[in-house]
């Protein structure tokens, strides 16, 4: 990924919160020299990423254990008007722009399909996603439910790099990240305009 040092964000923290709050990854590898992708809810446990497959899904037959994949997971994103910046009229020196976040998982993914790992992954995922009071699998019919864990294959992502990009106009006066942010939040996303003034103290003066 394209990583300009003012954009690169290494605080764990947020970037175990982004995985958490945005869970469904685009998981891609490549084939034969074809790049493919498959859209997968991930749960981070650890030093892996934990998931599930449907059997029909032909990743597991394509992939060997331990072959290289890519999940990548995005949170909010806005285009960004150069009429948001209050410098505009003073130089006219500013261009459109995309303001983004998001975090590159690299790591080896295995393939379980044994009827224990797939129960627990499934029933990990429902407790980690579901309210406290919220559906179980023991709610299903039980025949019902073995041929739901009969149809799936539990997926492993073993990490061993994580990249994480923050583009929320870092590299913008303080003034023009601030106007930015607060259009962002006029049309809608005020999570994305949060985060932006979170990096106002650090823009260019």
């Amino acid at each position: 990924m394209y990583q300009p040092e003012h954009f690169k964000q290494i605080d764990s923290s947020a970037i175990d919160d982004l995985i958490s709050a945005h869970p469904l990854a685009a998981v891609t590898y490549v084939v034969d020299t074809a790049p493919n992708a498959d859209h997968i809810p991930l749960l981070r446990v650890g030093n892996d990423m934990m998931g599930h497959i449907a059997l029909n899904n032909d990743m597991h037959r394509l992939l060997e254990n331990g072959a290289r994949v890519l999940a990548i997971f995005r949170a909010e994103n806005a285009y960004v008007s150069p009429n948001w910046y209050p410098s505009k009229p003073e130089h006219h020196k500013v261009v459109p722009t995309w303001n983004y976040d998001v975090v590159h998982v690299h790591g080896a993914i295995h393939f379980d399909h044994s009827e224990k790992s797939k129960r627990a992954v499934v029933g990990r995922m429902t407790k980690h996603f579901e309210a406290p009071d919220g559906w179980r699998m023991a709610d299903a019919p039980s025949d019902y439910m073995d041929g739901m864990i009969a149809n799936i294959v539990a997926i492993r992502i073993e990490i061993d790099r994580i990249e994480a990009k923050s583009k929320l106009s870092q590299n913008k006066e303080q003034r023009d990240i601030l106007g930015a942010a607060q259009a962002i939040e006029d049309n809608g996303d005020a999570q994305l305009a949060d985060k932006m003034r979170l990096y106002s103290d650090v823009g260019s003066k």
